[in-house]
This record gives structure tokens, sequence and C-alpha cells, in this order.
């Protein structure tokens, strides 16, 4: 579906619910428990790997303990009794003690047919311990190892062949207590971070989440807007920028309403209006028809005085509208229109301003006239105005000099008054913002500048060491097509 103007509806777009797992909070929980759990993984890698080395280790000696006493008995084999409670000490299914050249078998029960894997411990690299102990892990438990060492500082080396299902078990053992331990850890380690952030991060970005959603529901009331928390880390400073924000868009807001008061206030009078002007304007063709000097030398300016007026009272609702018509442009002489904007504004019969002119009598502008009058009767308005409101002034003078540049034709007003205030110069050709005097609407700046702009020019204040304002206008001519220019050759 679409709107009578042909633009498609809005719609409201959907929020979706927060839940703890799919929030802020939920996810930095998770977050940091993770990380400290691989932290706990990197431990556990090299820890695995040298618990089984000392289980084998302790395996070594206490069988070399064994094989030492044994050692001193008389060369004669020890009963099958006393062996099977060495191998139930030891855990293990052999035990051979090499001294020198000559090797002893101190005890043996059970012998497999064959070994699977052996390992010498007096010369272990961390890489391979690791491997090992991995390997023992996931592929051991059913297999018979043979692992021998040194005892002690002495020439003399003990060998065992265990079965490593027991040692398998012991490791599981021991991850299984890694695991718990690591698993505790990470809750103890991530909670107090978890509270910690969620009190300086997860609440003030939920607390500013309400307020925007409070804030989109009534952005006009001044209750909505943000209070910042005061403090000097980044959300606070994202708080305040939103607060200003707010603000700012409260008073767009607040000049949009202004503005379509405006339309509709204007709208209402515009139909009296233009009928007590054309009214007005019947009664002075009749000033026509009387036979004297003075009137029928007033009654032409007051014709177009009247003319103008009608269509002034279409000014608001054609800027609100951004209907203002294209220029139709021509050569236009400057000075005398200047000079009709002079009598207009009723200099010459005040006396108490200076209008002074200087422009080449010759001078012409490519310009809609009617479009240019009204830029310049703006700004000698404003001039006059701003002269008026100085009492303190002795000599009040509005200059407008016109110079043609090539192709370029540039005009400037310029005024000894009080020059323009900081508030004006920011909002300089905004609507209802740029006014100069207190109660004006500034739209007279702001019609000046679409006009020149809409002929391809600018338009802009203009520093001077004097005091008072200086506009300057700068209009270019139309190019010239090619045709036209053969056609008048």
């Amino acid at each position: 579906m679409v709107d009578r103007d042909g633009t498609p509806p809005l719609t409201e777009t959907p929020v979706p619910a927060v839940g703890f797992l799919s929030g802020l909070s939920g996810k930095l929980l998770l977050v940091t428990a993770v990380f400290v759990l691989i932290a706990e993984v990197l431990i556990f890698v090299p820890s695995v790997a040298n618990m089984r080395l000392m289980w084998l280790r302790d395996r070594l000696n206490t069988a070399a303990a064994a094989a030492v006493v044994i050692e001193g008995l008389p060369d004669q084999e020890l009963p099958r009794p006393v062996q099977e409670e060495t191998l139930l000490a030891t855990g293990t299914k052999a035990i051979v003690l090499k001294k020198q050249d000559a090797s002893r078998m101190v005890a043996a029960v059970d012998m497999p047919p064959s070994v699977d894997a052996q390992y010498d411990l007096s010369d272990v690299s961390t890489l391979g311990s690791v491997y090992d102990a991995f390997d023992t892990l996931l592929f051991g438990g059913d297999r018979v190892i043979r692992v021998y060492g040194p005892v002690g500082e002495t020439t003399t080396r003990i060998e065992l062949l265990l079965d490593e299902g027991a040692l398998r078990r012991a490791m599981l053992h021991y991850a299984r207590n890694v695991f718990i331990f690591s698993m505790l850890m990470s809750l103890a380690t991530a909670s107090p971070i978890f509270f910690a952030l969620n009190r300086l991060l997860i609440r003030p970005m939920r607390r500013m989440t309400a307020n925007i959603r409070e804030f989109a529901t009534d952005p006009s009331n001044p209750a909505r807007v943000l209070e910042p928390s005061g403090g000097r880390d980044e959300i606070a400073v994202a708080g305040i920028h939103l607060a200003a924000m707010q603000q700012t868009l409260q008073r767009t807001l607040k000049e949009q309403k202004n503005l379509a008061d405006l339309g509709l206030a204007v709208s209402k009078i515009n139909h009296d209006m233009r009928n007590i002007l054309s009214s007005a304007q019947l009664m002075s063709d009749r000033l026509s028809d009387v036979d004297d000097p003075v009137v029928k030398r007033v009654a032409p300016k007051l014709l177009r005085s009247i003319d103008r007026a009608v269509g002034y009272t279409n000014e608001v609702l054609s800027y609100g509208r951004m209907r203002e018509p294209e220029p139709r442009r021509r050569f236009v002489a400057l000075r005398p229109l200047v000079q009709e904007v002079s009598e207009v504004l009723a200099l010459d019969a005040r006396g108490d301003i200076d209008f002074v002119v200087q422009i080449e009598p010759g001078l012409e502008v490519d310009a809609d006239g009617e479009q240019l009058f009204r830029v310049i009767h703006n700004l000698c308005r404003n001039a006059v105005e701003a002269l008026l409101q100085d009492a303190a002034l002795r000599e009040r003078a509005v200059l407008v000099t016109g110079l043609r540049t090539g192709s370029v034709v540039s005009i400037s007003i310029d005024d000894n008054g009080p020059g323009m205030p900081a508030k004006a110069r920011e909002n300089l050709f905004a609507a209802f913002r740029g006014s100069v005097r207190s109660g004006g609407t500034g739209l007279g700046l702001a019609i000046a500048r679409e006009l020149v702009l809409a002929h391809g020019g600018t338009i802009a204040l203009v520093e001077k060491a004097t005091p008072g304002t200086l506009f300057r206008i700068e209009l270019p001519d139309r190019p010239v097509p090619l045709d036209a220019f053969r056609h008048r050759a």
C-alpha cells in the first residue's frame, strides 16, 4: 500500500526481545568463561604431561628401592610369593636391574609376549612428553610398556614392564579433577568480571537504550531528554552527545511546528489579503484618470507597489513549499532598479538616512528584474532597520555599488550600522533562526539566498574593518548558445 502522495507508509520496525543469553550480559559472561577455559587448557596440556612423567618416575623409584634391597640378598632366585608382593607393591609386571654389563631379573609375573611401547625417562623432551601423554589418553589403556631409567646418580639402570591401563586411569582421574577445578575457576573468575563490567558498561547502555525508546515515543517532551551520568568515560561522553542531540532535535521539531503553524495562519489570511489588495488595485487604477501631474507621477509607482504586495502575500507559503518560480532572465538596468528600491523604502522623504548609489548608468545585469528587486529590497530594508535601531548614530548611510567584471556583476549593500549579532551570523540565511532584529523571522535573507542561487550566483556576508554590515551578491551572465550568437551576428 502507498499513501496518497505515492510514498509507502511508515511501518514500525519490530524490536526483538533481549534475553539473558542473547543480551550483552550473557554474552559477556560466556566470553569471559570461554577465555578462562582456554587459559586452563593451555595450562592443562603441560600439566598432564608432567603428571604422567611423575607417575612413571614414582613407579621407577619404588621399583629401584626394592631392587636395591633385593640386590643385597644372596645370589639366588626369589621365592614366587616374594616376587608377587614386590610386583604388587610397585604395580609392575617385571623388574630388571642392569649394572654395568650384567642384568638381573629381580621379579617377573606373567611375562607378556611383546612390548607395545618403550620410554626412556633419562631423556624426555617437552614436546615428546606432551605427545606421549595424549597418546596414552586417546589410544592407551590395553598396552604393555617398557620404562627404564637410571637409579639416582649411579650407573645402574632399572627397567619396568607396566600395564598402561593403571597409568591411563590415573591420568583420566587427574584430567577430571583439572576439568572440575577449571570450571570452578572459570566461574570464580568470570563472575566478578561479569558483575564489574555489567555495572560499568551494561547498565549504562541499558539506561541509554531505555531513554532512546522513551524519547522516540514523545520526542517533544523535555522530560524525555537523557540526563548525563557525569562521568568521563566513553559511555558518559556518548550520553552527553545523545542528550545534546535530543535537545537539538527538540528545538528543530519546535521550529518545524512553528513553521507549520505559520503556514496555516498565512494560508487563512492569504485569501482575504488578496481580496483587499485586489480592491486597492482597482481603486488605484482610477487614479490614472485624475488629471493631476503629481497623481500621474505617483500612480504608476503605487500600482507597482500594490502588484508586489499581491506577490508578497504568497512569499511565506512559496518558501515553505519550495515553489519559487524559475527566474525569467533578461538584461535589466541595475541603477534604476536600485533607485526604485529607495523610493519604495521612502528614504528620500525620511532624510535621516543617506542612500548612496554608486552604479554606472549603463550597467546591466542578466537577471529576473522582479526577483532581483526582492533581493536588493530585503537587504536594503534590513540595513535601514538596523540603522534605525541604533539611536546613538549621528550619520546613517546605506551604500549600494555595482561593478561588472567580465561576465559577472557584483552588487554590494553596505551600511554603517551596529553590525550583525553573533547569533544571526551563526544562523545566517536560515529561516526563523537568522533574524537580525528581535521579533523577526529571518525569511528575508533566506529568500534572498534562494533567489540568488536560482540565478546561479552567490550571496555572502563580507567581513570589513569598519562598523556595519556588508553583503555582496555576484550574478553571472547566462552562457550564450552558439546558434543564438550566429543569429545575432
